[in-house]
């Protein structure tokens, strides 16, 4: 076995970069910035009104002021504002030149021959001034961002229709157990559904990733074989699951010999997810998986999810906080990092029942999971934990 961060290491140095392409922006949600994007115009491009409001110069409390005009969004103030004036400005509007607050219309009476008295300006100037979001020709997006809709509204707000984004890698996804059957089918007996597929292939294509999936693999060694050699003549990364362990019908190891894999480890000091195996072939990279749906899905968010985005230019920070546990923590064997599986309740962190990583509906009730590290057997209630996120 070798310690998580190694392997997490060496599998990552598998990544090479997929190239890019220039795609259009409405195709761009769960793809990565492959270039640095400048704002092609400052925002807001003009001092504009935050509110509907009076637009004024030093405005006080039960001073009346004319009122010049009104400026809609979209239009341009005609009229030049000197002390005692005002122009009505909707959110959003250009303020006139050399305004320096903008009353709210709550804080206004309006009287019968065209002016208005100042009933509490207050101090905020609710004016969003030229250039403060971003100005132009300064970088508004960084290469290597994963694209999400708050990134797409900014691509947008900047006209750039057509980003260039890395390609996506190729991904082969084979799951193998004679006790399998398919969700549609009716399991006889001593056979079980197959899970893993469709949690993977779900998880594959939170990335924007449509993988090829080849189905269900007997436990027999031509089988296996020959769908790892299939799936990794035609993509770059091929996942199995199940098949991985020591039991008389885990073929996949040596399989993946067979077939000319070099194997870069076998086993993880850590549970769920122990029997985990990477290997790689030319450019190609293989990686199968426990058949347990746990170890499965720990697995693909803690190893598989940042390769990809490595892959693609990207750098995963995964979603993580710390709170206080909220109750004592006890294990028997603490020979390697062992991953629980909790919930959050006003701010505090619990265990919910989990069985192992057999235990398919303990992730159904997960919000996240806590690493406890080797060694350590017992931890206080009201010690610090990072909880990270599904």
């Amino acid at each position: 076995m070798i310690p998580f961060q190694t392997a997490y290491e060496i599998l990552l140095n598998q990544a090479t970069f997929t190239g890019t392409e220039q795609i259009h922006l409405d195709q761009s949600m769960n793809r990565v910035l492959a270039e640095d994007v400048p704002a092609d115009r400052d925002m807001p491009p003009f001092h504009k009104s935050a509110v509907d409001g009076y637009a004024c110069i030093d405005p006080q409390r039960d001073q009346q002021l004319e009122v010049l005009e009104t400026v809609a969004a979209g239009e341009q103030p005609t009229r030049k504002v000197e002390r005692g004036h005002c122009s009505k400005v909707m959110t959003g509007a250009e303020v006139p030149p050399g305004t320096t607050h903008v009353v709210m219309v709550e804080e206004v009476e309006m009287k019968q021959d065209g002016h208005i008295r100042l009933i509490n300006p207050g101090k905020k100037t609710n004016i969003a001034l030229k250039g403060e979001d971003f100005q132009r020709g300064g970088t508004v997006l960084p290469k290597g961002t994963w694209l999400r809709p708050q990134h797409l509204a900014i691509l947008a707000a900047v006209g750039r229709t057509r980003p260039v984004v890395a390609k996506r890698p190729s991904v082969g996804l084979i799951t193998t157990g004679n006790e399998l059957v398919e969700p549609h089918h009716e399991p006889a007996s001593g056979q079980i559904r197959n899970t893993n597929a469709t949690q993977l292939m779900a998880q594959f294509n939170d990335l924007g990733l449509n993988p090829r999936y080849f189905g269900i693999v007997g436990d027999t060694e031509q089988s296996v074989g020959e769908a790892i050699q299939e799936a990794v003549d035609r993509h770059w990364l091929t996942v199995l699951t199940g098949g991985v362990s020591m039991g008389d019908h885990d073929y996949v190891p040596q399989m993946m010999e067979k077939a000319g894999i070099e194997i870069l480890f076998h086993k993880i000091a850590m549970k769920p997810g122990k029997p985990t195996i990477v290997g790689r072939k030319g450019d190609r990279v293989i990686i199968g998986l426990p058949g347990n749906p746990v170890s499965t899905f720990l697995q693909f968010e803690l190893l598989i999810k940042p390769l990809l985005y490595k892959q693609m230019g990207g750098h995963y920070r995964p979603p993580s906080v710390s709170l206080s546990l909220g109750e004592a923590l006890k294990q028997k064997k603490s020979d390697r990092d062992s991953w629980k599986p909790v919930r959050v309740e006003q701010g505090e962190v619990f265990t919910i029942p989990y069985h192992g990583s057999g235990h398919i509906h303990a992730l159904h009730l997960a919000e996240g999971f806590i690493r406890i590290p080797a060694g350590v057997q017992n931890i206080k209630k009201g010690a610090t934990v990072d909880v990270r996120q599904v």
